[in-house]
Formats: C-alpha cells, sequence, structure tokens
C-alpha cells in the first residue's frame, strides 16, 4: 500500500427536503384540512478515526465527497426521510484543517474518535405545521436549508511513542528492522527510506511503537533533500532516539547539522528528550571510535550509547533506555528532575 500523508477533500452535506402543501379532499369526509408532512433532514459529512489504516491513500483518488440531500416532505402528513450521512474513515492521529491549512478543526488521536465536518440543511415545515386557530388553511410552506460545503485539508502525523531520527545511511531502518517485525527498505545509498515507517518494539512486559522517518540533511527545512514534510510524524513521540552514523567524516558534526533541522521545524520538536547513540560501530577501528564517541560526547553533552544493528551490539540496552524514556515521560517527574542519560533543552 502506497503511503500518503496529505490530501485535500471537497466536502458538501446534504440539502434539507422542502416542506409541502396539500389539504385533504376525501368524498363523504368532511373537515378537510392542511395535511402537507416536513422534509427531511439533510445527510451530515462526518470525519472518523479506524483501525487498521495508516494512509490517507484512498483520498487521493475520490476527493469529492457529498452526503445525501432529505426528502421532500408529502400530502397525507407524510415527512420526508432524512438524508444519509457520509462518513469519511481515516488513520488515527490525522489532523483536520481549514483550507488556509492553519486553521485546526479537528485532531482525531483515538480510535472512534468522531466529527462532524459540515451538518445538513433542515427539512422545510409543510403547511400542516402552521395550522392554528386563526389560520385554519395556510397555504405556504418552507424550502429546506441548504447543506454547508467546504474544502478540507487531511494531515496525517503517526501514532508513535519514540522517533528514530538521523542523517541518511544513518543505520535508522537497520536499526527498526532489528528491534521489530517491520521490514524497511536497506541498501548502502541515501534516502532509502521514502516514506516513514513504524514498528512495534518489545522489552520485556512492555511494548511500544517506533517510528523510523527519511534521513535529514542540512537545509531541509528549506526543502534540500526530501526536505523536513515528514517531521511532523515524531511530534506526538514522547521521545527521540538519535543515531549518528560513526563512520562518517565527523560525529559531532553530524550530530548538529540533524538539530539545527529539528530546531528550524520546531523548537517543541528539538526540546524533546533524546537519547544518542553511535551506530555502525562495527566498521571502524577501536581508535576511530573512541574519536567518535568524544566528538558526538561533546556535542550532544551526554555520553552516547555504543551500537551495531549489524551485530546486535548494544541494541538491547539501547531498547531498555528507550522503554525507560517513555515511562518516565508518562509519569509525572518531580520539579528540576530529568529522566537520567537524557538532555532536556537543545539551542
Amino acid at each position: 500500500m502506497k503511503f500518503l500523508d496529505e490530501a485535500k477533500v471537497y466536502i458538501r452535506s446534504g440539502d434539507g427536503g422542502n416542506g409541502c402543501v396539500s389539504f385533504r379532499r376525501e368524498k363523504f369526509i368532511e373537515f378537510g384540512g392542511p395535511n402537507g408532512g416536513n422534509g427531511g433532514r439533510g445527510g451530515n459529512v462526518v470525519v472518523e478515526a479506524v483501525e487498521g489504516l495508516n494512509t490517507l491513500i484512498d483520498y487521493r483518488y475520490q476527493q469529492h465527497f457529498k452526503a445525501e440531500k432529505g426528502t421532500h416532505g408529502m400530502g397525507k402528513d407524510r415527512h420526508g426521510a432524512g438524508g444519509r450521512d457520509i462518513v469519511l474513515k481515516v488513520p488515527v492521529g490525522t489532523q483536520i484543517f481549514d483550507e488556509d491549512r492553519e486553521t485546526l478543526i479537528a485532531d482525531l488521536t483515538k480510535i472512534g474518535e468522531r466529527v462532524v465536518l459540515a451538518r445538513g440543511g433542515n427539512g422545510g415545515f409543510g403547511n400542516a405545521h402552521f395550522k392554528s386557530s386563526t389560520n385554519r388553511a395556510p397555504r405556504h410552506a418552507n424550502p429546506g436549508q441548504p447543506g454547508e460545503e467546504r474544502w478540507v485539508w487531511l494531515r496525517l502525523k503517526l501514532i508513535a511513542d519514540a522517533g528514530l531520527v538521523g542523517l541518511p545511511n544513518a543505520g535508522k531502518s537497520t536499526f527498526l528492522s532489528v528491534v521489530s517485525a517491520a521490514r524497511p527498505k536497506i541498501a548502502d545509498y541515501p534516502f532509502t527510506t521514502l516514506h516513514p515507517q513504524l514498528g512495534v518494539v518489545r522489552s520485556g512486559e512492555h511494548e511500544f511503537v517506533l517510528a523510523d522517518i527519511p534521513g535529514l540533511i542540512e537545509g531541509a527545512h528549506e526543502g534540500t533533500g526530501l526536505g523536513d514534510r515528514f517531521l511532523g510524524h515524531i511530534e506526538r513521540c514522547r521521545v527521540l532516539l538519535h543515531l549518528v552514523d560513526a563512520t562518517t567524516e565527523h560525529a559531532g558534526k553530524a550530530y548538529k547539522t540533524v538539530r539545527r533541522e529539528l530546531d528550524a521545524y520546531d523548537a517543541e520538536l528539538a526540546a524533546k528528550p533524546e537519547i544518542v547513540a553511535l551506530n555502525k560501530i562495527d566498521a571502524v577501528t577501536p581508535d576511530q571510535l573512541k574519536t567518535q564517541k568524544d566528538r558526538l560526547r561533546r556535542a550532544a553533552k551526554q555520553t552516547p550509547l555504543l551500537i551495531s544493528g549489524a551485530t546486535r551490539q548494544g541494541i538491547d540496552e539501547a531498547v531498555r533506555r528507550l522503554a525507560a524514556a517513555i515511562r518516565a515521560a508518562d509519569a509525572p517527574e518531580p520539579a528540576g528532575v530529568a529522566a537520567e542519560g537524557l538532555t532536556e533543552t537543545y539551542r
């Protein structure tokens, strides 16, 4: 299934049915009178977060959604039927924005959440509704009210507990494939990952969802490379795992490059708790490893984990640290106390 995290759709709720002007006229039955029924209400346009979806690809091929109109009222006091609602099913984590792409209408973060985006028009009253002691034969009825129409943007932000960040070829996809059942594409060239991947990781009795996003490069916030459009998928993460390639020229500079892009995208994202790991340690000599570790420690202001996705060295410790950091983020902490091994703010 193709991945699509943004779509623009047109929605229109149903018009209300018209009221009816009718009079009872039956042979041999006296005292006839108004018996026009009311029109039915138009259907609503509803969006619902459902289980089992992780893409908005359905809205690439169909962009127009219209609810059913209400039925007109009829004689013999027959009221029109209400129009059926139309339900747009979206993945959990979908945000709905107005056409300006800035006004947030709804944020669906739980399975089963429903939001009415456009309400159907009310049905018109038939002439029987206007009958009174002083108006025994009303000859007018109300028309149905029109429905609402608008363009909206659907934007998906995946729900994950932890997120993987780093430069291209830092080993993020390999790490995800080792710690979970996910099978992302892995190759020895940059930008192998073209869209976010999710995996469920188990640590003891605990499970958490880990998100891998395409790598960032310098200038990503200006559109360089794949840009920073996928960073929204880790905005909901409680903790970040920052992987730095030990075979890169300078681990400290590589780390700072990604940190600058995170800060340029959103200061709140850059301030999330972070675990730093030096990856691919099996591919460097002991002297190179010591040099890169020292550079990364000075840049990150914390001692990095030493891991290798190929040999699984240090992987279990990284998973345990992630699980502990997620639990710490969920639990309220005393003021001024930070989770062990995590930094709080980067500027």
